[in-house]
């Protein structure tokens, strides 16, 4: 290969500063790409983003483990996330994806920010947090541009952090000495596009006024560019939907997932916002209530609304979109449709045009059940998708109890003495109302699928674009609940039995009362919207061998590669999977010692191999192939 004068010089030259610069902007200036695109690439060992890359699929081109040496996975190295090694530190309970750049993994502890060798996991810095948590699910990278160095942002509370990457030193020259007040707390992984952090905001209780407001900052000072109301103010499209002037002061519809997405060709961010509060009881809110329970498209650089597609009208069931809306292109009769998948806590899964927020299969206004609350008007109909099934339960009948040859005799025994217990259950299909008891506590309950915690939760959906089908986790566990009279100006609030699932307790493991699975992971072909295949993921280890593989509830998401591989360890009997992403098939699992809350990641470390990691609860767990 011949190598230009002028290529040996800068190849020098990078070589010099390379400490400066860091693994992925050399890599990127030696290809002729700005720094300011960094967002946009995707580098087959690296892991940059919460998600892999800034579109949100959890896919990567790794293909060096495969179906066939899956099976010799095992244990590379380990770190704490603890305090220190004593045991009695103060729990992480980690939901962390870490990110990786070059050979240097970064990721958030009980109480630090760390930088980690990426062959064997030894801590190369740490900056501790001495006021407040940081963010227990990530932090974000900006390569940097030709006046400053690239730095670790992250979040701890209301505080937004820069690091210097190589030292990780507070960087100076970022807002107030390396800090930023955000105003509103935001728990999870800002978005770094280009020179822009976005962050989202978590409604603290009491909080009054604009509190959901997802804001922009600029990654090189630290300055506050713009920030959407998500509940729209006077004179702007929207705010018709709050009646009587209900958005005064309105709490919720804030910005809270885990990550955000944006489409580096037409730099449209997408806000999942969350359900208006309170959200049982909306007699002070008629109307559809936007932005709330939708996805909104703005303009990364200005925060300009492009589009909207509302999930829920009037939410009552706390059922927001908890993900942003995985991003990808599909063929569709000899064109290219660029599209996104977002699911919500109501169990459906909505595919829509990206550039437009058209369905691409179709979503109608079904009718839906009617309230009985006084003063309560809730939507005669919700969006829902035409082709594509619920990825979880939103509907239960009696003839659905689970019975003892399915389980075992004391759980269908104790199923029934909850049923007995509770008195009259009222579910009418998809987006049951609440009931109302009065104060002796006659009248029937409301039992919620999917519950309160939702079907899909917070992990997203993961995408493999050779196949073109999206993976989606879901739960199937009920909530029991009822609205009661309070007498105070707000009349009616949520009462929910102690648990209020609709599941019991059987040698220390819970067991839902409806027929399993009760948990499904789902394929669905995004060229048709059909399902590919769908299975339940988890086993219940206190019922009978035979009865065992029933799923089991989880709120993570999945890692796919190119190789036809997936992962997953979301579920609550503390497992790391590996399936065929095509098929389904089982191939390969390993017990973790606790649960795996959290989204895999997988990376090639500095001796180049492949390696995949997972945060289990207080310590992070990588894997490679056996040597």
């Amino acid at each position: 290969m011949l190598i230009s004068k002028s290529s040996l010089m800068l190849t020098v030259f990078l070589n010099q500063f390379k400490p400066k610069l860091g693994p992925i902007l050399m890599s990127l200036m030696l290809a002729g790409v700005s720094p300011s695109h960094l967002a946009a690439q995707d580098s087959a060992g690296d892991w940059p983003h919460y998600r892999g890359d800034i579109t949100g699929k959890g896919f990567s081109t790794l293909t060096t483990i495969t179906p066939a040496n899956v099976s010799t996975l095992e244990i590379k190295w380990r770190f704490s996330l603890r305090n220190g090694d004593d045991p009695n530190s103060r729990n992480p309970n980690s939901q962390v994806t870490p990110i990786l750049l070059g050979d240097r993994m970064y990721l958030p502890t009980v109480d630090s920010i760390v930088a980690l060798d990426s062959l064997t996991g030894t801590e190369i810095w740490r900056f501790p947090i001495p006021e407040g948590r940081p963010s227990r699910r990530g932090v974000a990278y900006w390569p940097g541009n030709a006046d400053f160095s690239s730095r670790i942002i992250f979040t701890v509370g209301n505080r937004l952090i820069a690091l210097n990457s190589e030292s990780g030193l507070l960087d100076q020259s970022f807002g107030d000495r390396g800090e930023v007040d955000m105003g509103i707390p935001y728990i999870s992984v800002p978005l770094v596009y280009e020179d822009i952090i976005v962050v989202g905001a978590n409604t603290p209780p009491g909080t009054q006024g604009g509190i959901g407001n997802p804001r922009a900052f600029s990654a090189i000072s630290g300055e506050k560019l713009w920030e959407f109301s998500s509940v729209p103010q006077p004179g702007a499209s929207g705010h018709d939907t709050w009646a009587d002037d209900s958005w005064e002061n309105r709490l919720g519809a804030n910005a809270w997932p885990f990550y955000f997405t944006v489409d580096a060709t037409t730099d449209l961010l997408y806000l999942p916002l969350a359900s208006p509060l309170p959200f049982a009881y909306g007699g002070d809110r008629a109307g559809d209530n936007l932005y709330a329970n939708s996805i909104v498209a703005v303009d990364i650089h200005s925060g300009d609304y492009v589009w909207h597609f509302q999930t829920i009208h009037h939410d009552l069931w706390d059922h927001d979109p908890p993900a942003p809306p995985t991003l990808f292109d599909i063929d569709r009769d000899g064109s290219t449709v660029p599209a996104l998948a977002v699911t919500t806590k109501s169990g459906y899964l909505f595919i829509l045009n990206r550039e437009t927020g058209a369905a691409i299969f179709g979503i109608e206004e079904q009718p839906v059940a009617s309230s009985s609350i006084p003063g309560e008007i809730a939507s005669p109909t919700q969006p829902i998708p035409s082709i594509t099934p619920p990825m979880a339960r939103v509907r239960f009948g009696l003839d659905e109890l689970v019975t003892s040859d399915l389980s075992s005799p004391d759980h269908a025994q104790a199923c029934a003495d909850l049923i007995a217990t509770t008195g009259e259950i009222y579910n009418d299909g998809p987006y049951t109302p609440w009931t109302l008891k009065d104060s002796s506590g006659a009248g029937a309950a409301t039992l919620l699928f999917p519950g309160l915690a939702g079907g899909p939760n917070w992990g997203g959906v993961a995408f493999d674009p050779n196949s073109k089908l999206a993976f989606v986790f879901a739960s199937d566990l009920g909530t029991l609940g009822w609205l009661e009279e309070t007498g105070e100006e707000f009349p009616y609030s949520l009462s929910t039995p102690r648990p209020s699932a609709f599941a019991v307790t059987i040698d220390g493991q819970v067991l839902p009362c409806q027929k399993p699975p009760w948990s499904h992971l789902t394929a669905v072909d995004t060229t048709s919207g059909e399902i590919a295949w769908r299975i339940p993921v988890g086993v219940s280890e206190s019922l009978p061998a035979e009865n065992q593989n029933t799923g089991r509830p989880g709120r993570a998401s999945a890692l796919v590669t190119a190789s036809d591989l997936l992962f997953i360890a979301a579920t609550d009997d503390n497992r790391l999977r590996a399936l065929r992403a095509s098929t389904g098939e089982m191939l390969w699992e390993d017990s973790l010692e606790q649960r795996g809350n959290a989204n895999p990641m997988t990376f090639l470390d500095s001796a180049g191999n492949q390696r995949i990691a997972i945060s289990a609860t207080d310590e992070l767990i990588v894997y490679g192939l056996r040597d």
